[in-house]
C-alpha cells in the first residue's frame, strides 16, 4: 500500500503566495494540497506531521556544487555533502567536473551517476566538463538526462581552462544543451598575480584576491561569453556573478524561463564584501573574488529586479589545513549547501529580501531554467520535494552541528534565526529534526528539453 503524509496546517510559499494549508504526500509525489478541511478519510489513513506556525516551500535546486567525489575525497564526498545538503533544506544539486578524473567523457561522467545512486541522500545531476580539445565528447551529452555542459572561461580548482578561441566558438555553435560558464580573463588575472607578486613576494594580502581577480577579468570575460551565445542563440547560464557592471550584460525584459542568457549569484557574494577578508582571510576566499560592499549591494539589487535569476551556494570544501595557508598557497571555495536557506533567512529579517522571491530564485527558477522535470513548485503531481522550516528558531553553527566532511563554516558562532525541521525528497521524509533517514536515496534528474 502506496505510504501517505499529511502536512498539516503549515504556511505555504510556492508561486508568489503564502497560503495556510495542508499537503498529502502520496508515494513520491504530492498527492493533493488542501487549502480548507482535509476529508476524514485521509486524516485517518495518513502519517500526519503538524505543521502549524511553520513554512512549507519546495525543496531548494542548488546548481553549483563541488561535492569533490571522485578522487578528492578527503574533503568532501557525495554522501557527506547531499546529508549537509538535506539538513539545510537542498533537495536537488548540479555537481562541477573538476573532479580527479576531470569530468569530461560520458564514461566519467555516467561513473558519478553510478556513485550518486548508491550514496545520495538529494537529487543529482552532473555537468560535463569542456577541455580544449573534447568536443566530440559533448556532443553525445544526452540533454533530457544532463544538466549541462561546464566550461571554466577563467582558471579555477582543477586545471580545465578553455582558453581557445575556436574551441570556445565551436562549443556555443553545437552545444546540444545549456552551458554555464564561470567566466574570469586569464590573462588579466596572469598579470595581475605577477603584479601583486613583485610587490608582495609570496606574501600577498589576501584583501587583494578581488583586485587580481578583479571586476575588468570578470567582466571582459562575461562579455565574451554573452558575445558568443548571442551569436549562436546558445543557451548559456552565466554562473556565480560577482560584480555590478556585470549586470549590464544581463536583462529583466523576460521571464526566467524565458530568457536564452542568465544569470546566478552565489551567497558568497551577497553576504561577505572586501571588508570581511581582514576578519576571515583565506576562509571567504573564493573564485571569483568577494568584491566590495557596492558590487554586493548591485546584486541584491539585481537580484531583486529580476536581472538575476537563480541563488546558488559554489558549495567547495576544502580542509581547514588547506584553508589556513598564506594566500598564494591557500585554495579558493568554502563549505556552504548546509546553511544556505539559513543565509537567505537572513536577509529576509534584515528586510532585504522576501519569503516568495527566495523560493523564486532558489526554487522555481533552477527548476524553470534548467527544465528539470516536475520538480522545484508545490504542485499536484510534481515530485514531493519539500521542506518544512520555523522561521522564528534561533541555533548557533558549532563544530557539533556542521554536516561538512571538511567540518568548518565561514559561518562558525554566527546565530541564525529559522531552522529546517523536515526535508522530503520524492516523498521520503529524509531529514526530521536533526534525524536522518539514509534507506532511500535520491533520483537523477530529469530535463524536459
Amino acid at each position: 500500500m502506496t505510504k501517505r503524509i499529511l502536512i498539516k496546517d503549515a504556511i505555504i510559499v510556492n508561486e508568489g503566495s503564502e497560503v495556510q494549508g495542508c499537503v498529502l504526500i502520496e508515494g513520491n509525489l504530492i498527492s493533493k494540497i488542501f487549502l480548507k478541511d482535509v476529508p476524514g478519510n485521509i486524516m485517518e489513513s495518513a502519517k500526519i506531521i503538524e505543521a502549524k506556525g511553520k513554512y512549507l516551500m519546495p525543496g531548494i535546486i542548488d546548481d553549483q556544487v563541488h561535492f569533490r567525489e571522485p578522487g578528492l575525497t578527503y574533503k568532501a564526498d557525495i554522501y557527506s555533502e547531499s546529508k549537509a545538503a538535506v539538513a539545510g533544506g537542498v533537495t536537488s544539486f548540479m555537481d562541477m567536473p573538476n573532479t580527479n578524473p576531470q569530468t569530461i567523457t560520458q564514461e566519467l561522467l555516467e561513473n558519478k551517476y553510478n556513485i550518486a545512486s548508491e550514496k545520495s541522500l538529494a537529487n543529482y545531476s552532473f555537468y560535463i566538463g569542456a577541455t580544449n580539445n573534447n568536443v566530440d565528447e559533448l556532443l553525445k551529452t544526452d540533454p533530457k538526462t544532463v544538466c549541462g555542459i561546464k566550461i571554466f572561461m577563467g582558471s579555477s580548482t582543477g586545471k580545465m581552462l578553455v582558453d581557445n578561441h575556436e574551441t570556445l566558438n565551436h562549443i556555443f555553435k553545437t552545444s546540444p544543451l545549456l552551458i554555464a560558464v564561470h567566466c574570469e580573463d586569464e590573462q588579466i588575472i596572469q598579470a595581475n598575480t605577477a603584479k601583486y607578486l613583485e610587490k608582495y613576494g609570496e606574501q600577498i594580502p589576501v584583501s587583494c584576491h578581488p583586485l587580481i581577480r578583479s571586476e575588468e577579468a570578470c567582466y571582459k570575460s562575461s562579455a565574451l561569453a554573452v558575445q558568443l551565445a548571442k551569436k549562436h542563440n546558445t543557451r548559456l547560464h552565466l554562473l556565480h556573478l560577482s560584480t555590478a557592471r556585470e549586470m549590464d550584460l544581463l536583462s529583466n525584459q523576460k521571464p526566467a524561463s524565458e530568457k536564452r542568457i542568465t544569470g546566478e549569484v552565489c551567497l558568497p557574494h551577497l553576504w561577505f564584501d572586501d571588508r570581511d577578508y581582514d576578519r576571515l582571510g583565506t576562509l571567504i576566499k573564493w573564485n571569483p573574488a568577494i568584491k566590495t560592499r557596492n558590487d554586493k549591494e548591485k546584486l541584491l539589487e539585481a537580484l531583486l529586479n529580476d536581472t538575476l535569476d537563480i541563488v546558488a551556494t559554489d558549495h567547495a570544501p576544502h580542509t581547514r589545513e588547506e584553508k589556513n595557508n598564506i594566500y598564494t598557497k591557500a585554495p579558493s571555495g568554502g563549505p556552504l549547501v548546509q546553511h544556505s536557506l539559513n543565509i537567505m533567512l537572513e536577509l529576509l529579517h534584515m528586510g532585504k529580501i522576501s519569503l516568495g522571491k527566495i523560493v523564486q530564485k532558489m526554487c522555481h527558477h533552477p527548476a524553470d531554467i534548467f527544465k528539470i522535470n516536475k520538480r522545484g513548485y508545490i504542485r499536484e503531481g510534481y515530485f514531493a520535494d519539500i521542506v518544512l522550516f520555523d522561521l522564528s528558531k534561533k541555533w548557533t553553527v558549532r563544530p557539533d552541528n556542521i554536516l561538512y566532511k571538511c567540518q568548518w563554516s565561514p559561518f562558525e558562532g554566527f546565530t541564525f534565526t529559522g531552522k529546517v525541521t523536515h526535508t522530503f525528497v520524492n516523498g521520503n521524509l529524509v531529514y526530521e529534526n536533526n534525524r536522518f533517514n539514509e534507506l532511500i536515496k535520491g533520483m537523477r534528474l530529469s530535463f524536459n528539453r
